[in-house]
């Protein structure tokens, strides 16, 4: 009866969580399998931020960091990433000096009668100074500059008081300071005239025993067991007075107490004591004082600890060159350049260069199918996927380019990997197919789902036929994927049906090596053959193959290789002519800069010449009246006419020769141009057809206006 009940419990409790489901905005959350975060490479993520945090808060924050399915919730905690990532490229220093755990102390005094310790103290000093210091750092750069770091700074509360209580009671060398209360102060200062008083009764009988012989000249006074005692050797021992407090390893040294001095030195320990007893009660008096702050203070703390959290995730983004994306709340992947970032800093060691991924999954093609070589960067590319999702996810930024836009998911799966279990009795074929059983009942439209080498395990016909009956299925459910195959018979599944797109890792079939890009359109080659042959198989093994495996399959894949070729082929003379394009484009724009300026350069020309004509005119007019004036003076003598006339030719053939050299340098440019002129005719007349009619129309009216002012004169 009681079975009945609790299976009865359970059926209605699974019930309620589908109706919650079907009728409420809740958007369940599931990550198959539990170890998807290793499978992908984020646990090494996630230790690399771990290790950039300061404090404890902040790796326990990097340790509980979590895949979010609440758009609002990613997308805020991404931009602040992004905003930390562009203090830590601005050259003003951000406030990271300090980031102590204070938590377990405040929470510690919530207890009437607890208090802090000197050392916590220091500490809390220290991470609030920190906490005002960030504060501040915000409010000077001003929320336009970080409006999500800024918002996180909107509760963050730190009381003057409790710094200034804390200054009050500590030194700037952390220990308590003789005036943090009147019975203090009294205490050392009584501690430190009674340790005088006991330093110069010590020196006194020091010397006296020296003086004896009992105590070697080159000896001092020694402290055990905090007290004040001298050095005497042991054949002298009973010469003093006191008590014996140690002795030296050899044994040929006693240390003693005079007996004139214990009882001061009982009186010294008396203030110490007192003094410590003084000091607990500071502390005590000042935690009471701060105890109905402590949320306040703790929640200041957490803030400290999400900050260097964040900073440790900027970090990471620094290293790994990512940015944020688009992000919308709809699921769908359209990734430009991406890059796995474990590889990337792993090649970066190297010193190699890593081929970035392009990527798309929308509406219409949901289920990507890469096929391709072995060691071509299939799983690689599946990888990239899972991780890179996974990250955003967790609200980190990813290595891609800014214009790619990335979905939200409720649900990742993955199959990949050996999962045989000796101890559950099941063989790599047959976990796969759990996984798929997973998979079918649980995946839906906000799903995506990643498998690697899929339908493999089994016999390839009939394992083609279960993977092909599957996908068919994940593809009725709108659930977006990646996978990887090499079998036929999926390829051209993919290519017969909607929602379904081939997807190629491209192979470089003259060099036989992969080039590690892929290519969406089309199915991938094995290119078992012509590996086999590369590797050395003797080619009368090739040959049998071929004709067992029968034209079909091998004809098959001399298209796919042929396509693959073909493709590259328009894609070189495609990449050729956009660089002509662009060429061209920059050539044209900067004619059209020359032309400009030559425009420019015509008007400043007729400007100054008008300007220079009129000065010039005035100029010969002034001559011309002169010599009139000269001829009527001397009555017309034919000597000084002559002479003026000379003057004037003089004065005339200077103007021509200046008139020439301006009309060469002008002559110049319109040449320049005309070469220019044809040099766009040849490349593409079309587009220059209006720059060459802008040539002609400058040309005509340069001639037509050049040193028109110097004409006049003429």
């Amino acid at each position: 009866m009681l079975l009945r009940s609790s299976a009865c419990l359970s059926g209605l409790i699974l019930l309620l969580l589908l109706l919650l489901r079907k009728t409420t905005s809740i958007r369940f959350i599931v990550i198959y399998p539990k170890n998807f975060d290793k499978k992908v490479g984020f646990d090494k993520i996630r230790g690399m931020i771990i290790k950039g945090c300061l404090s404890e808060s902040g790796r326990q924050k990097a340790e509980q960091m979590s895949f979010l399915n609440s758009f609002d919730r990613i997308n805020t905690l991404v931009s602040q990433t992004a905003e930390f990532l562009k203090i830590l490229q601005n050259p003003e220093p951000f406030p990271a000096d300090y980031f102590p755990n204070v938590t377990p102390f405040l929470k510690k005094i919530r207890v009437e009668g607890t208090y802090l310790e000197v050392a916590e103290l220091v500490n809390l000093r220290r991470s609030l100074d920190t906490i005002r210091a960030i504060l501040n750092f915000f409010k000077k750069a001003g929320k336009d500059e970080f409006p999500f770091l800024t918002d996180l700074c909107r509760d963050v509360k730190v009381y003057p008081y409790v710094i200034d209580s804390i200054n009050s009671i500590l030194s700037k060398q952390g220990s308590i300071k003789d005036k943090a209360s009147a019975e203090l102060s009294n205490i050392r200062k009584n501690l430190a005239d009674k340790q005088n008083a006991v330093s110069k009764r010590m020196n006194a009988i020091l010397k006296k025993v020296q003086s004896e012989g009992w105590v070697e000249k080159d000896l001092s006074l020694a402290v055990r067991n905090g007290r004040s005692v001298i050095p005497v050797s042991a054949n002298f021992k009973r010469k003093i007075k006191g008590l014996i407090h140690d002795e030296s390893a050899t044994g040929k040294t006693a240390y003693i107490e005079p007996e004139e001095i214990v009882e001061m030195n009982n009186e010294i320990k008396e203030l110490e004591y007192a003094e410590k007893r003084e000091i607990i009660k500071i502390l005590t008096r000042f935690s009471d004082s701060i105890r109905p702050y402590l949320d306040d203070l703790l929640y200041s703390y957490n803030f400290l600890g999400i900050v260097d959290f964040i900073r440790a995730k900027a970090l990471l983004a620094q290293k790994i060159n990512a940015v944020k994306p688009e992000i919308q709340p709809e699921p769908c992947l359209d990734w430009k350049k991406a890059n796995h970032p474990l590889l990337y800093l792993a090649n970066q060691k190297e010193k190699k260069k890593v081929v970035p991924l392009d990527i798309y999954l929308n509406e219409n093609t949901r289920i990507l199918l890469i096929s391709g070589p072995n060691a071509g960067g299939k799983s690689v590319c599946l990888q990239t996927v899972g991780l890179l999702q996974y990250m955003i996810q967790c609200g980190m930024l990813v290595p891609l380019m800014e214009n790619s836009r990335m979905g939200i998911f409720n649900n990742i799966y993955i199959d990949i990997g050996d999962e045989q279990s000796i101890e559950n009795d099941l063989s790599t074929y047959s976990s796969h197919l759990l996984n798929m059983k997973f998979f079918i009942r649980n995946a839906d439209q906000n799903t995506l789902i990643l498998i690697d080498e899929f339908g493999t395990g089994t016999e390839p016909t009939l394992g083609g036929a279960i993977a092909e009956s599957i996908l068919g299925e994940l593809n009725e459910k709108g659930t977006f994927g990646v996978l990887t195959t090499h079998y036929t018979n999926l390829k051209h599944y993919a290519s017969s049906i909607d929602g379904i797109e081939n997807g190629a890792m491209l192979f470089d079939s003259h060099r036989m090596e992969p080039l590690f890009r892929l290519e969406i359109g089309k199915p991938g080659s094995s290119f078992a053959f012509e590996i086999a042959r590369k590797i050395g198989l003797p080619e009368e093994i090739l040959k049998e193959a071929t004709g067992k495996v029968g034209e079909g399959p091998v004809n098959f894949d001399r298209h796919l290789k042929d396509i693959a070729r073909d493709k590259r082929y328009w894609e070189n003379k495609r990449s050729h002519i956009k660089k002509s394009e662009k060429k061209l484009e920059e050539l044209i724009e900067r004619y059209i800069k020359e032309l400009n300026d030559i425009k420019k350069f015509r008007n400043e020309i007729i400007g100054k010449a008008n300007e220079e004509a009129k000065e010039l005119l005035a100029e010969v007019n002034k001559k011309i009246e002169n010599t009139i004036r000269i001829i009527k003076e001397t009555n017309a003598e034919k000597e000084r006419t002559r002479k003026a006339r000379r003057q004037l030719e003089t004065y005339k053939e200077k103007i021509d020769k200046n008139q020439l050299l301006k009309e060469e340098k002008t002559s110049g440019e319109i040449s320049r141009l005309e070469k220019k002129e044809q040099q766009l005719r040849k490349t593409k007349p079309h587009l220059t057809e209006k720059l060459i009619k802008e040539l002609r129309f400058f040309r005509t009216s340069l001639k037509k206006n050049r040193f028109a002012g110097c004409y006049i004169m003429c």
